[in-house]
């Protein structure tokens, strides 16, 4: 396996395929590189490089005991590039994963990045706030605290049924999709997990957003139950200098997983444009 030491220690796993323009996937909470294979293993055969690396605390990189913050995740994604000596990448960031990419981009080495894509992603900020009052109230995410820490293991079989929108009347439960999504978050810490649940919550990057020149296009499901659509995609968009919204009817959160054809396609014409 392969990972980047970064300055404190941690090691960053990551995977890297392919060769050609690189793509870098930022997944979400709390799971893994794992959860863009439908996005890599398309890419790669469309003659792209393909780069996902595991957060730190999740998956197969270090279970570090500090860094459970967005500087950090940052911090270690520049490190990353700069091992890589990745140059007019396009980073693609799910959810948390968005956050993490509006937060790197923001403050990324010219010449490092060429265009942005946020997948259903938490910014502007998920929390209710007197700025942001379409927020989401800090009870919900104490629930989601208490929740990991009483049955971590019981809770990730809940999250996946809204995440992928499996609630829906007429939808179809895949038990391969929930158990992948149990099994990416299980492996990952649980230290990290809690603590990345303020990451992904209060977390403001509207100055990372208003700082990004690329080209930066905003995908989201207006049935999304995980990030709520209106208090995310439209404000962002506002907050970018060349940002571009792209709404999916019914579509729920994970849809890059369960809509891999149609997410797939278009990010393809986005990348390739």
């Amino acid at each position: 396996m392969a990972f980047v030491t970064v300055k404190d220690g941690s090691q960053i796993f990551y995977k890297d395929w392919g060769s050609g323009k690189p793509i870098v996937f930022h997944h979400g909470w709390p799971l893994c590189s794992d959860d863009w294979d439908a996005q890599m293993l398309f890419f790669v055969q469309h003659g792209y490089r393909v780069i996902a690396h595991d957060r730190r605390g999740h998956g197969r990189s270090s279970q570090s005991a500090a860094g459970h913050e967005m500087d950090t995740y940052a911090a270690d994604v520049v490190e990353l590039a700069a091992a890589l000596d990745l140059k007019g990448a396009v980073h693609v960031g799910h959810s948390t994963g968005g956050g993490e990419v509006a937060r790197y981009v923001a403050r990324s080495e010219p010449g490092r990045v060429a265009k942005a894509v946020l997948i259903g992603a938490v910014p502007p900020i998920m929390l209710k706030t007197e700025k942001n009052p379409g927020g989401l109230a800090m009870e919900v995410f104490d629930g989601f605290r208490a929740a990991l820490a009483a049955n971590r293991a019981q809770f990730y079989r809940e999250v996946p049924i809204p995440f992928y929108g499996y609630n829906r009347p007429g939808a179809a439960p895949s038990e391969g999709v929930i158990g992948n999504w149990w099994r990416q978050g299980m492996i990952g810490s649980a230290l990290a997990q809690y603590e990345c649940i303020k990451a992904f919550s209060e977390t403001d990057f509207s100055a990372d957003l208003q700082a990004i020149d690329a080209p930066t296009l905003v995908m989201h499901g207006d049935d999304d139950q995980i990030v709520p659509f209106a208090d995310s995609a439209p404000l962002s968009v506002k907050l970018l200098k060349q940002g571009t919204l792209k709404v999916y009817p019914g579509f729920p959160h994970g849809m890059a997983t369960v809509h891999a054809d149609v997410i797939n396609a278009d990010l393809l014409a986005f990348v390739s444009a």
